[in-house]
């Protein structure tokens, strides 16, 4: 008896690889969906591209990163000698007068890892720009799926790893953010917009980063018994809150650094001074 779902026999169904081939159900079309459906894999890449665009020439422009004493999170770190001389601030010079390029490319390459090794990143990304697949009950239009398990792909399972460096490099920031309780002489008890921002930033670094699912199952994975482990518990509960929005906490904390850095560019450049509270 005919169901329906059989193949036809004409030479109407197209058999171009992947999920499209004769083992599929006999639909012509490539999907059902009559909603605007491209809509949030185009907004996706146009905000990711964006931000691409942004901290790509601002990481080479390699100037107007510090005004005291707000220090772009770009570069901050700076690990060059070559760094602006930051009082007080996170130059570490380890890396000597051979190197010539922007500092921000040294670290930038660990807040960068850790964001797209980031399962939300990565179901970004792969909707935005690899069509993999762009969107639910859409199908993609590569011909084989290898999902995870070949280069450059499997790398994603490095993400663990570069959750300890986001964590090293958010503390730096938090180091950042109480220097900018200082003044432009270097003197504490005083507050600008610039260390408003900088607040702001901070804490939706932290919320994202240790909402990442990495953070959760290090904070309560491998545990038989939660009620032997009570701290443990609590603080997997409330990772897991955050993890429930860790979307908009990266889409938050994405804008966040750049608006921070962006400040700092103005004010290092002479196009806006910064208001002080007090």
């Amino acid at each position: 008896m005919a169901t329906g779902t059989e193949p036809p026999d004409t030479e109407s169904h197209t058999v171009s690889g992947g999920v499209r081939t004769g083992t599929r159900a006999a639909i012509d079309a490539p999907h059902l969906r009559t909603d605007r459906w491209w809509l949030a894999p185009a907004a996706t890449a146009a905000g990711l591209l964006a931000f691409i665009v942004y901290s790509t020439w601002r990481a080479f422009a390699d100037t107007d990163y510090y005004a005291a004493p707000y220090v772009s999170p770009f570069y901050s770190p700076c690990l060059a000698e070559r760094c602006a001389p930051m009082r007080h601030g996170p130059n570490w010079e380890l890396f000597g007068s051979w190197w010539g390029i922007s500092p921000a490319i040294i670290i930038l390459i660990f807040p960068l890892g850790f964001r797209l090794t980031c399962y939300y990143y990565r179901k970004a990304y792969y909707r935005g720009f690899w069509a993999s697949p762009p969107a639910c009950a859409v199908a993609e239009p590569h011909k084989k799926y290898t999902g995870e398990t070949r280069f450059p792909l499997i790398l994603q399972n490095i993400h663990r790893y570069f959750f300890y460096a986001a964590i090293l490099v958010a503390g730096i920031l938090t180091y950042d953010t109480v220097l900018s309780f200082r003044n432009e002489k270097y003197e504490w008890g005083h507050m600008g917009l610039g260390t408003l921002v900088f607040l702001v930033n901070i804490v939706l670094i932290w919320a994202y980063t240790i909402s990442c699912h990495s953070c959760r199952h290090i904070v309560g994975g491998k545990l038989r018994h939660f009620s032997k482990h009570p701290v443990r518990y609590r603080a997997w509960q409330f990772v897991g809150k955050l993890n429930a929005r860790h979307m908009q906490l990266a889409w938050a904390s994405l804008v966040s650094v750049a608006l921070a850095d962006f400040y700092v560019y103005l004010v290092a450049s002479g196009a806006f001074d910064d208001p002080r509270f007090f």
